[in-house]
């Protein structure tokens, strides 16, 4: 748990290069292009959150996290033609669960949680409509 939010950045900096180095050395477009804008998704959400920081605005990245899961999976769903209905139920009951907690451990604050579901379902909605 970082207190700060000078302590955030470079942690996201980190997960910035570790993602692009994914993409471009492992989870290309022509071998799994599902998974490759899922996580070039997670690489906006982390850059707009990194970006936050300096303007001293913190976003719940358990809740991005999470809600781009969900999506993700919602996508898949709807790509793969079967339903994933349970699974997609168990996330959103998780989204839930998750926000819960972290409000419970004043961790955040319910406008950073709302951010975090925005920088995670944005992106992921955004590039769902490139490969679906």
């Amino acid at each position: 748990m970082a207190a700060e939010l000078s302590e955030r950045k470079l942690p996201l900096v980190i997960q910035c290069f570790l993602i692009i180095l994914l993409v471009r050395k492992s989870i290309t477009i022509e071998r799994y292009p599902e998974l490759h804008f899922f996580f070039l998704g997670a690489l906006m959400s982390t850059l707009i959150a990194l970006i936050l920081l300096f303007f001293n605005k913190k976003a719940s990245l358990h809740m991005m996290a999470l809600s781009a899961l969900t999506l993700f999976v919602f996508g898949l769903s709807i790509h793969n033609h079967n339903q994933n209905t349970l699974l997609i139920v168990f996330l959103v009951l998780m989204n839930g669960f998750v926000a819960s907690s972290r409000l419970i451990m004043k961790a955040h604050t319910p406008i950073e949680l709302i951010i975090g579901v925005l920088l995670g379902s944005i992106p992921q909605i955004l590039l769902l409509f490139l490969w679906l």
